[in-house]
């Protein structure tokens, strides 16, 4: 899997979101919850819309796709309520010894 970089943890602060394009064909949401990393594929699977545009629950590790409203737990990609009903995949998210946050995709 590459490493790619999300941005300086300096530049991430707790309770925001970055997306970044892996490739031309998959783009990944990073959250930084109290310092923990998680990152799912930016794309509902109820129809494949932007996922990590909508908001998102810190505390309970939930996205909202900004669609219809579907939720999925961003530690393991689980779709928790309809209208989505398949997970989306997940990649380790970690900080760098140079303090850069990164995703493994």
């Amino acid at each position: 899997m590459p490493e790619v970089d999300v941005c300086p943890l300096a530049d991430f602060p707790s309770g925001t979101v970055r997306i970044v394009e892996v490739s031309p064909s998959l783009s990944v949401g990073v959250y930084n919850c109290a310092g923990e990393f998680f990152a799912i594929e930016d794309q509902c699977t109820h129809d494949e819309g932007p996922l990590c545009e909508g908001e998102f629950d810190c505390a309970e590790r939930v996205a909202i796709c900004p669609r219809h409203g579907a939720r999925f737990d961003i530690t393991t990609g689980r779709a928790l309520t309809l209208p989505a009903y398949i997970d989306v995949d997940t990649f380790p998210a970690r900080v760098r010894d140079d303090g850069m946050v990164v995703v493994d995709a």
